[in-house]
């Protein structure tokens, strides 16, 4: 029991320092093949929004709002991505499974 609970410690120490590992990374998404590109981080907030100039064109406003929904979605895909695989690697070999939890 006591080799189970320090177990479980020590996994409740990684998931802590995966969260703030997941939390501080940053992911880039693009959109327009590159036209706009976002940078979120972990967390989900919006870091940086990069528009090339060529694509603001005030007679395509909306053309420009879908890519910059594109590319923040795209990044932000890609921090789930990289969460879940997180996720998968800190709970792989511990056979919790076919536990029902949810999450692992």
């Amino acid at each position: 029991m006591q080799a189970m609970l320090a177990q479980l410690g020590k996994l409740q120490e990684q998931a802590e320092t995966t969260q703030r590992e997941i939390e501080e990374a940053e992911f880039t998404g693009t959109a327009g093949g590159g036209a706009v590109v976002a940078t979120v981080a972990g967390s989900g907030e919006l870091k940086n929004l990069a528009i090339d100039p060529k694509v603001i064109d005030p007679e395509e406003a909306e053309l420009l709002s879908d890519l910059i929904v594109a590319a923040v979605r795209d990044a932000s895909a890609k921090v789930t991505e990289h969460a879940e695989s997180k996720r998968a690697e800190l709970t792989s070999g511990l056979g919790l499974g076919g536990l029902g939890l949810p999450g692992m």
